[in-house]
């Protein structure tokens, strides 16, 4: 994980617990993102908090029995015994964001997650939770431990400025539909394809622009990146926010710094590290 600003600006949960769900449906949504929807389970325990709400997710490798010796909460006493797990049975622990919440769904309330689907599965060049995404079924069971929201906008800013690539276009989907009506800015989301491009719901002042890379295969990050720097200098009174592939976040804060965003107006989060090879 690189730097980031998140965990000193984020707001916590009143209370987490480790919540076990189940999937409803899976689908995929665009050529590169699939959406899976969990609920069932401890879903009436999770309490929405909006913008870009965080949470561990916990996918079972082996049989779902395992999740049960997951840990309630995640420290480093926590985390040590989640690693004595045996590799062959340990789930797989990544960080998401909540795609969207509906408090009546189907058959409950409902939580949307979105995946990327980079690498080929069947290939077995897909991470575990692309892989997972594309191949679970409704009644799969994992465990979330919520960890709350990083977009925490400063009172004495007036605009924002959201840059993201296709692995936080989920969090910009959730920022947007939190903002206030009256909000003003842009958010520059890069995409693989204009097939991965989606209908964002948003502050009418808020303008939103897709970035779509020149080769699907280039290193995602550096399209937006490059559109950030175009714009207009952002001025002291704009709330900049960045998450996705390392080189990118640096890059966008490094810029703003330099064009007069003061720091403290600034936060990145650094979701995942390219391959330098």
């Amino acid at each position: 994980m690189a730097k980031s600003t998140e965990a000193a600006r984020r707001i916590k949960p009143q209370a987490s617990e480790l919540l076990t769900l189940h999937v409803i449906r899976r689908q995929v949504i665009t050529p590169n993102m699939a959406r899976v929807t969990l609920g069932a389970g401890d879903i009436a325990k999770f309490v929405p908090m909006g913008f870009d709400q965080w949470f561990r997710l916990f996918i079972p490798i082996a049989e779902e029995e395992t999740l049960s010796r997951l840990p309630q909460k995640l420290n480093t006493l926590s985390y040590a015994k989640y690693l004595t797990i045996s590799k062959t049975k340990r789930p797989v622990l990544r960080n998401y964001t909540v795609r969207a919440y509906r408090e009546v769904g189907v058959d409950g309330p409902e939580l949307d997650v979105d995946f990327v689907l980079h690498g080929d599965a069947a290939a077995g060049t897909a991470g575990p939770a692309a892989s997972w995404a594309a191949r679970c079924e409704p009644g799969d069971a994992v465990a979330i431990l919520d960890e709350g929201i990083g977009f925490v906008q400063p009172v004495e800013t007036d605009s924002v400025v959201l840059v993201a690539d296709e692995t936080g276009l989920p969090a910009v989907a959730g920022v947007l539909a939190s903002l206030s009506a009256d909000s003003v800015g842009i958010a520059l989301i890069e995409v693989p394809t204009a097939d991965d491009i989606q209908d964002l719901v948003g502050p009418a002042k808020v303008d939103v622009r897709f970035i779509v890379r020149p080769d699907a295969h280039a290193t995602p990050g550096r399209a937006v990146l490059a559109a950030a720097e175009a714009l207009p200098a952002l001025g002291e009174r704009c709330f900049a926010w960045t998450v996705g592939e390392s080189a990118l976040v640096a890059g966008a804060r490094r810029h703003w710094i330099a064009t007069g965003v003061p720091k403290e107006n600034i936060m990145f989060c650094g979701y995942w590290k390219a391959s330098q090879h």
